[in-house]
């Protein structure tokens, strides 16, 4: 069974979005209609939507840079949590892994700018801490949070973009294995650190903690593997000796 429904194809990458995230809309629907009625439930819908096309863009800004660079993108998935552009490969040249992981967060930026000065947004911590007050008009929300999404990715861990802008900072100068062991550890830390918030605080934190830390291990153990493996030759994978049998010989 496919958990994710393919909803077109854009510059070829095809967008996916998980059930997931249908069922995320759903529930904010349900529960802003069950405390504010029909037409905060339909603001919050729209609201999100918005929101998450604003995701979209921002995975976007990764895929036409790494276009620039050579590297397709075969897909994008949209998750309650933010999107996933599933990259053919991260080039190791520090620069161009650097322009493509600040691409993403400059795209959120620009949206928030074009919402200040064309719409006349007004991005104040208030809209940002309170996505879901319909007393705040949704524009100011829309603009607070792309710049928070923006911030938030620059954390200097991974999964987030942050994390690999110091990886392509460090490799430069101590290697790409090593650059991705430290960017990795910081990722794990920051996950420990959410995880801690979220027991105190807010549940959902824990699940994004979960997420940093499955995906920061990953990535240093596919390179690591990639380091390993690099420079090793087909034929030491290779099977060359071979058993035969007659056409007549029993299977015993």
């Amino acid at each position: 069974m496919s958990w994710s429904l393919n909803i077109g194809t854009v510059a070829g990458t095809v967008v996916r979005v998980h059930l997931t995230f249908l069922l995320f809309l759903a529930w904010i629907f349900a529960a802003s209609y069950a405390q504010s009625g029909g037409a905060a439930a339909w603001d919050s819908v729209a609201f999100m939507v918005l929101l998450f096309l604003c995701v979209l863009l921002h995975e976007f800004g990764h895929i036409f840079t790494a276009r620039a660079f050579g590297v397709t993108t075969p897909y994008v998935t949209l998750l309650p949590i933010g999107g996933v552009a599933q990259l053919e490969r991260i080039p190791e040249e520090p620069g161009q892994e650097f322009l493509i992981a600040i691409a993403g967060p400059l795209v959120n930026v620009a949206i928030a700018l074009l919402l200040v000065l064309v719409a006349g947004a007004h991005p104040h911590a208030a809209a940002a801490s309170a996505i879901d007050n319909t007393q705040i008009p949704m524009l100011d929300r829309l603009a607070a949070v792309n710049l928070f999404i923006a911030v938030f990715n620059m954390i200097p861990a991974f999964p987030m973009d942050g994390g690999r802008v110091l990886r392509a900072a460090l490799a430069s100068r101590l290697g790409y294995v090593r650059a991705t062991g430290i960017a990795a550890a910081i990722g794990q830390f920051v996950a420990y650190a959410l995880g801690f918030i979220g027991l105190l605080f807010n549940p959902i934190l824990i699940f994004i903690a979960i997420f940093v830390y499955l995906a920061a291990s990953s990535e240093a153990h596919m390179v690591a593997l990639r380091a390993v493996s690099r420079g090793v030759p087909v034929s030491h994978a290779m099977v060359t000796q071979f058993a035969t049998l007659a056409p007549d010989a029993n299977v015993d």
